[in-house]
């Protein structure tokens, strides 16, 4: 039984490695472009607006960029200017003045290198007043934007670039089925069905695939919960919550492909990596800060989440945190409420458990309940094991104070105290509608951290992960799923699995693309900036030929008698 869980974690641990080493020896005939009047149609399916295709597409504006640098060096300085200015806006503080007049003096000035010649010259005078100021080049990037969405990028619609474009469009959009992927050994169990690591075979790419059961969602009526689910991590686009990547079906099971997040989570963390339960303040910091960052991007979206505790916050390949499982978050539209007696116990909300209607303070409790967890190695309101009624720890959360031990110096106590307070209107964050995130950010419990760069990704985590452990319980440990008995699946269940099964999700995929050197390996144009083969339009592919013989032979007819015939193959 030891072996079958080494072999597992070998075979596992052997893929995450290398990607490249993971793409099938036929990627390129599976990524490959169809003729461009294949696909010149799906331009009036899609969203073809500049800040769509440019600021949301990564394919789309690494082929813009392309464009300009090909077409018109005024272009490219444009593009030069706006990612100075993005580099500048996450630059240290001590660091911002001289980058600042070093963008001015270059992109700026009269007789700058590259002057960006349509900024307004009162708008240049007002960006130079206040150098080193965060919002310092706000106007300037503002009218070189509205210069390049308008006239160049239409030019950018009339090109070859956005010709490949669409042809990126079409591959995005073909059928994702099991055999897009690999599967690898089981991560743990959801609550219908299990979790496995996967790899797609076109590009090497690792991710987790959790499975729905069918049977297993029909059973338990869970239909409208799994479909709000995935549409949820369809919308969201964050570095700081698991990403959908793709969503498909096989006969027996719907299944979601994620974000693949090899660092375990922040329980297995809290409670088995250290010589006593929880962390130091400064770790408990980082990751309340990036958690933070995430609920404010599903706040943003009207999204709260109902189930913020340290098992549902999974560690990457480098140590930096991602809010996961959504199965409980739904959307709350602007200016509604809603009501539900859902989450975990001992992390629900006073609010939550009198079934009270409620917006985003749920959140910022279970916050609190898990900042609290990470600094005393325990929950606030249950001791780790302890046998206790679910009646006596709602109590306890809506009458008796946490405690607090010597581990919550500086400014931690006071913050989990305001996070945990029992009425919502007393609670932080809980005043500012979807924007409760900038409230919090603004404790004093934050003030060492520079959130431009932490949200860009550019804070060292404090602790990162060994590439060569699985953070994982042992294959034979995760307990497996009984068989459901009882249920038959009909042609009435045909139209969920169709709105479930959408298969790619158009950022994510893009990003595999560039991330694995795909979109730099497939993306040839002809010499000399011609359009290749593919792209020209008034020259359809030829029809495949057909070969000297039929794939398949037909069977030969020997007669026996006049009453029947024997076939075999000749």
């Amino acid at each position: 039984m030891e072996l079958e869980n080494i072999v597992a974690n070998t075979v596992y641990l052997k893929a995450r490695e290398d990607s490249n080493k993971g793409k099938s020896k036929k990627w390129r005939k599976i990524l490959q472009f169809p003729h461009i009047s294949h696909c010149i149609d799906i331009k009036s399916k899609i969203d073809v607006q500049y800040g769509y295709v440019v600021d949301n597409q990564p394919i789309g504006r690494l082929l813009f960029r392309q464009f300009c640098d090909a077409t018109n060096p005024h272009y490219r300085i444009c593009n030069s200017f706006l990612d100075a200015v993005e580099k500048y806006e996450i630059e240290m503080d001590e660091r911002r003045v001289e980058l600042a007049e070093r963008i001015f003096q270059t992109f700026l000035s009269e007789n700058g290198p590259q002057s960006v010649k349509m900024v307004g010259s009162d708008v240049i005078e007002r960006c130079e007043q206040c150098m080193g100021s965060k919002t310092q080049f706000t106007e300037c990037e503002k009218q070189v934007k509205d210069f390049i969405s308008d006239e160049p990028f239409r030019l950018f619609e009339q090109s070859m670039y956005f010709h490949r474009y669409l042809q990126w469009k079409w591959l995005e959009s073909t059928p994702v089925t099991q055999k897009t992927f690999r599967m690898y050994r089981v991560l743990g169990k959801g609550g219908f069905g299990e979790v496995c690591a996967c790899q797609v075979r076109a590009t090497g790419k690792m991710y987790a695939c959790k499975k729905l059961e069918k049977k297993r969602i029909k059973k338990r009526r869970g239909e409208a919960m799994v479909l709000t689910e995935k549409q949820i991590l369809q919308k969201i686009n964050s570095r700081f919550v698991v990403s959908l990547a793709y969503a498909y079906e096989t006969k027996d099971s719907l299944c979601l492909v994620l974000t693949l997040m090899n660092g375990g989570d922040l329980k297995f963390h809290i409670y088995n990596m250290g010589s006593e339960p929880g962390f130091e303040i400064e770790r408990a910091r980082f990751y309340a800060a990036e958690v933070l960052c995430g609920l404010d991007h599903l706040h943003q979206l009207g999204i709260v989440y109902r189930d913020c505790k340290p098992e549902n916050i999974l560690l990457d390949d480098h140590g930096h945190v991602r809010i996961s499982d959504l199965g409980l978050a739904i959307e709350i539209p602007e200016g509604e409420t809603v009501r539900g007696r859902v989450g975990t116990v001992g992390y629900m909300a006073p609010e939550v458990i009198d079934n009270e209607r409620y917006t985003f303070s749920p959140d910022w409790f279970g916050f609190g309940c898990l900042v609290y967890e990470m600094i005393e190695g325990s929950a606030p309101f249950r001791a780790r094991k302890e046998k206790v009624k679910r009646e006596e720890v709602d109590r306890r959360v809506k009458e008796d104070a946490e405690r607090y031990s010597s581990r919550f110096y500086d400014d931690a106590r006071p913050f989990c105290q305001a996070l945990l307070r029992k009425h919502p209107k007393e609670r932080l964050g809980c005043n500012s509608g979807r924007n409760g995130a900038s409230e919090v950010k603004q404790h004093q419990f934050f003030n060492s951290l520079n959130w431009k760069r932490l949200e860009a990704g550019l804070v060292d985590p404090p602790f990162v992960p060994d590439p060569h452990a699985v953070y994982a319980k042992d294959v034979l440990d995760i307990e497996q799923f009984s068989t459901v008995k009882g249920v038959n699946l009909d042609a009435s269940d045909d139209s969920f699995y169709a709105k479930f099964n959408t298969g790619s999700v158009s950022y994510p995929w893009q990003t595999e693309m560039e991330e694995t050197n795909c979109y730099r390996e497939l993306n040839v144009f002809g010499p000399n900036n011609t359009p290749s083969p593919d792209l020209v339009l008034d020259c359809p592919p030829p029809p495949p030929k057909s070969g000297c013989f039929p794939f398949r032979r037909k069977p030969k007819q020997k007669k026996v008698d006049s009453s029947s015939t024997n076939h075999r193959e000749s």
